[in-house]
């Protein structure tokens, strides 16, 4: 299995766009499985039109009280960091189900043994497909707090998932960001294309993501996308990766034809085919890097 996660920080930069047109142009040869690993805000079945059906709940440990037991003490509350376990003097603690973050803490710090574990529902997890490509996406229950967790989740059942059809590509596609799902997205993968674009905010973040690249070890090369919104920024990025030694595997125009693919849920190649070439060449700097 070679895996690539597509990632870059900032969001608007067009990950999601760069991952599937890589999964479908890459799905004419081989088998691939893109994984939506943007768990908050997940749209890559948007981007490819294609219909998901559940495979699995994602569960969280949560504490549930035995109030006969309870010994009005406060220390359950003094042991959750995350301010999920409320205390007044004399009353019983009152549990805010939607800030817990599922650590078990709390558990072993009642001496009356009054605390006990259940579950909650905290994510789901898809499949789907089309042009070619197997999807598999993760979908964060509104409210909660655990994207890392739906991540990992997420990761594990797309192994399983590319075993079953005998995958030879996965492509991660990560959130916004820098964080936890960020980490669990990137982490053990083969190769990082960061996304970025040719603004103040986009460079800043590229940098931090090219840090955690480094930090994990994992090689890694960058897609500057809209290159020809601001010439005086792209050569700043231009500089900087020239500086760090990092590759430009490829750089994508800034146009309608891109809007209009995402609103008629159409790949870019079939809407307009001069963009097959330069898929297929982000795909041939990716074969020289090793990374498919």
């Amino acid at each position: 299995m070679r895996s690539i996660a597509i990632t870059g920080g900032k969001g608007g930069t067009g990950k999601s766009t760069v991952a599937t047109a890589l999964a479908m142009e890459l799905a004419k040869t081989c088998r691939v499985l893109l994984a939506d690993a943007d768990v908050e805000c997940p749209n890559d079945h948007l981007i490819i039109n294609a219909k998901l059906k559940k495979l699995d709940a994602v569960s969280q440990t949560i504490p549930k009280w035995n109030l006969k037991k309870c010994s009005k003490c406060g220390l359950c509350a003094k042991a959750c960091k995350k301010d999920a376990i409320v205390f007044v003097k004399e009353k019983y603690p009152a549990f805010v189900k939607n800030m817990c973050i599922g650590c078990g803490a709390c558990i072993p710090a009642c001496p009356a043994k009054a605390i006990t574990s259940s579950k909650k529902q905290i994510g789901t997890i898809y499949t789907g497909r089309n042009y070619g490509v197997e999807l598999i996406s993760g979908e964060l229950t509104l409210g909660e707090l655990a994207s890392g967790e739906i991540v990992s989740t997420l990761r594990a059942k797309a192994t399983e998932h590319f075993r079953k059809i005998k995958g030879e590509i996965l492509i991660i596609d990560s959130a916004a960001g820098v964080g936890c799902p960020v980490i669990a997205s990137l982490k053990g993968t083969d190769y990082i294309v960061a996304v970025t674009e040719p603004t103040p905010s986009a460079l800043h973040d590229l940098k931090r993501v090219i840090y955690l690249a480094n930090h994990f070890g994992i090689p890694h090369g960058i897609v500057i996308n809209k290159y020809n919104l601001e010439s005086k920024f792209l050569s700043k990025i231009e500089s900087y990766v020239k500086k760090e030694k990092i590759k430009i595997i490829g750089k994508i125009p800034y146009h309608h034809d891109f809007v209009e693919a995402t609103v008629k849920m159409k790949p870019i190649a079939e809407l307009n085919k001069s963009y097959k070439i330069l898929f297929q060449r982000i795909i041939n700097r990716l074969k020289e890097e090793n990374a498919i």
